[in-house]
C-alpha cells in the first residue's frame, strides 16, 4: 500500500512539475514572439488618449509588438530619429513629413496611421471673456508657438477664416519652444496663448487665465497627429506595421466608445501629475471637440486641407501628391 501511494505521489509530482515546465516555455515562447517597435512621441500629452488606451490595454501585444515610447519633443527632432534609424516609428504632425519629402530625402517617412484629425491646442485668454469670438483677437500678442509647426499654421488660417489679417491684425510670437509656451504666459508674456492640455487647465484653475475656445474645433479636420515611417521600413516590416495600425484602431475605437471617466481611469498612471477629475474633464473637452479620429484612416480631403493650412502660411509652395507620402493598405474599408 505504502509503494503505491509513493508512486501516486512521485507521479502527481512529475505531473506538476511538467505542467510548470510547459507554462514557463509557453511563457517564454510567447515574450520571444513579441516584436520590440520604438516610436517617437513629439509630446506627452493626454490629447494622444487613445495611443496610451492601446497599450495600457495590452492591445500592441496582442498583436505581437513590443512598444518602447520615447519622447522627443518636436516634430524636427521626430523626423530625426526616424531618418537616422533611432527609432522605428515616429508619431508627430504630418507636415513634417511633407518638409522632409521636399527636402529630396530618398528614404523618407511616409504617413501610415492618423489619430488626431483637428489641433490640440486650446486658446487661453489673459481676460475672462463671454461668448468669445476669433475677432476678439484683432490687436493683441498671441503666443502661438514655432512659425511653421501645425499649432501656429492652424491660428494663421483660423485667423484668415475669420477676417483677420495673422502679421497685420495680430501679433504672434513664434520665438517660443512649444515646451516653454505656459511659463512664458504665466510670466506675463502675451494676451492669448494656445495650449494643449493639460497646461490649459492648469492656468485656468490657478486663475492666470481663462479657456475661451478650442482651436481644433475652429481649424476643421486635418491629419493632424499621424504615426509614419521610412519607406523602406513600412516595406521589410509589413507584418508589423500591420499590427501596430490594427492596435490603434483598438485604441481609438475604446475612446469613441466609452465614457471620459472610463477612458481616464485606465491613462491615468501615465499621467501621475494629474488629479482623475481633471483627467476626466480634459478627455471631454476632446472628445467634444472631436479631436479623435474614427479610425486610422486620412482621407483626401483632409490631405488637401492641411496642405492649403500650410500654403497659406507660406511654408509650402506646391502641394505633395496624397499617394506619395499617405500609405494606405492598412486602412479601414
Amino acid at each position: 500500500m505504502k509503494k503505491i501511494c509513493k508512486l501516486i505521489i512521485s507521479i502527481l509530482i512529475i505531473l506538476l512539475a511538467t505542467t510548470i515546465i510547459i507554462f514557463s516555455l509557453h511563457k517564454d515562447n510567447k515574450e520571444k514572439e513579441l516584436t520590440k517597435v520604438t516610436v517617437a512621441e513629439v509630446a506627452h500629452s493626454i490629447f494622444y488618449a487613445p495611443q496610451y488606451v492601446a497599450i495600457a490595454n495590452g492591445y500592441f501585444e496582442e498583436y505581437g509588438i513590443d512598444i518602447d515610447l520615447t519622447l522627443t519633443a518636436g516634430a524636427d527632432a521626430v523626423m530625426a530619429a526616424v531618418l537616422s534609424g533611432d527609432v522605428d516609428i515616429g508619431f508627430c504632425g504630418t507636415e513634417a513629413t511633407i518638409y522632409v519629402y521636399n527636402e529630396g530625402e530618398k528614404d523618407y517617412p511616409i504617413t501610415f496611421a492618423g489619430l488626431t484629425k483637428r489641433d490640440g491646442s486650446f486658446i487661453v485668454s489673459r481676460q475672462k471673456i463671454d461668448n468669445f469670438k476669433v475677432e476678439d483677437l484683432k490687436g493683441k500678442y498671441i503666443i502661438g508657438g514655432r512659425k511653421g509647426g501645425m499649432p501656429e499654421m492652424t491660428l494663421e488660417w483660423t485667423l484668415k477664416e475669420n477676417g483677420l489679417d495673422p502679421h497685420n491684425d495680430v501679433t504672434i510670437d513664434t520665438s517660443i519652444a512649444f515646451s516653454a509656451m505656459q511659463g512664458a504666459f504665466i510670466g506675463g508674456t502675451g494676451d492669448f496663448v494656445t495650449l494643449f492640455e493639460p497646461n490649459a487647465l492648469q492656468i485656468q484653475k490657478q486663475e492666470l487665465g481663462y479657456i475661451v475656445a478650442y482651436l481644433g474645433e475652429l481649424g476643421g479636420d486635418v491629419p493632424y497627429t499621424a504615426y509614419n515611417a521610412r519607406k523602406s521600413y513600412i516595406e521589410n516590416n509589413p507584418q508589423t506595421i500591420e499590427g501596430f495600425t490594427k492596435a490603434i484602431n483598438k485604441g481609438l475605437d475604446y475612446v469613441n466608445n466609452n465614457s471620459p471617466e472610463k477612458i481616464a481611469k485606465i491613462i491615468i498612471d501615465f499621467f501621475p501629475e494629474t488629479t482623475l477629475e481633471d483627467l476626466t474633464t480634459i478627455i471631454e473637452e476632446y472628445k467634444d471637440g472631436g479631436a479623435w479620429k474614427q479610425n486610422i484612416n486620412i482621407t483626401e480631403d483632409e490631405w488637401e486641407h492641411i496642405e492649403e493650412i500650410i500654403i497659406e502660411a507660406g511654408e509650402l509652395e506646391e502641394k505633395v501628391p496624397y499617394n506619395d507620402l499617405i500609405y494606405t493598405k492598412y486602412f479601414n474599408e
